[in-house]
């Protein structure tokens, strides 16, 4: 499995500046068993929050914290 906090990232990085990604978007590009990989992408985008690199959203509101589903926002796209 490839590493999804360098994946998510990187699937950002390609995105229009203030667009989103889904976490199971990061899932597919590690994993063949893309559902197994989820608890891993979850662990790496609460890095990722954590160290203030991404914003977490869902139905365009802002996220305190992962809860339920969310889109992942480049920080630096306020």
């Amino acid at each position: 499995m490839t590493d999804p906090r360098a994946t998510a990232l990187c699937l950002l990085a390609r995105r229009a500046p203030a667009a989103t990604i889904c976490p199971n978007e990061v899932a597919r590009a590690i994993a063949p068993d893309w559902r197994g990989a989820m608890p891993a992408v979850h662990a790496a985008i609460d890095g990722l929050v954590r160290d203030g690199l991404v914003r977490l959203s869902w139905k365009g509101r802002w996220l305190a914290m992962r809860s339920g589903p969310y889109r992942i926002r480049r920080l630096s796209d306020k």
